[in-house]
């Protein structure tokens, strides 16, 4: 089991500052909506499956921030732990998710996370994802 650390939101940041700014800076900076979202690693171990791997996170996601549009190279199995979710998927559907609901995401679907409750979300997620590609993949408009 490899030790637990800090998955910042890097990938989430690195596509919000690409749009936030415009070139030459003729606009202003736009709030980034991801800011403060956290990914903590709790454990990653091999998958029974060869090139596969297993990935526990703690995702934090402040109020009125959102995970931002992204998909996983597996499937992601989720539990919410506390506060109050709108799972927006590119299909256009959405769901809402209360503390204590469980959540299913297939591999590949592209979905975002809004915090639409009064607290900081606190979502307990675990991917079964293939091991040569990154976690995330952030997805812009």
């Amino acid at each position: 089991m490899a030790a637990a650390g800090a998955l910042g939101a890097a990938a989430f940041a690195s596509a919000a500052e690409a749009s936030s700014t415009a070139p030459h800076g003729h606009r202003p900076p736009v709030p980034d909506p991801t800011a403060g979202v956290t990914r903590t690693l709790l454990q990653e171990n091999p998958s029974p499956a060869k090139g596969w791997k297993t990935v526990q996170t703690l995702v934090e996601i402040p109020r009125r921030k959102e995970s931002g549009r992204h998909s996983h190279p597996g499937v992601e199995v989720g539990y919410i732990v506390r506060g109050d979710v709108s799972m927006e998927f590119d299909d256009g559907t959405t769901r809402r998710l209360r503390t204590g609901d469980p959540f299913f995401i297939p591999s590949g679907t592209i979905h975002n996370a809004r915090n639409i409750g009064t607290v900081t979300t606190m979502m307990l997620s675990t991917y079964v994802v293939d091991e040569t590609k990154p976690l995330v993949t952030v997805h812009t408009r």
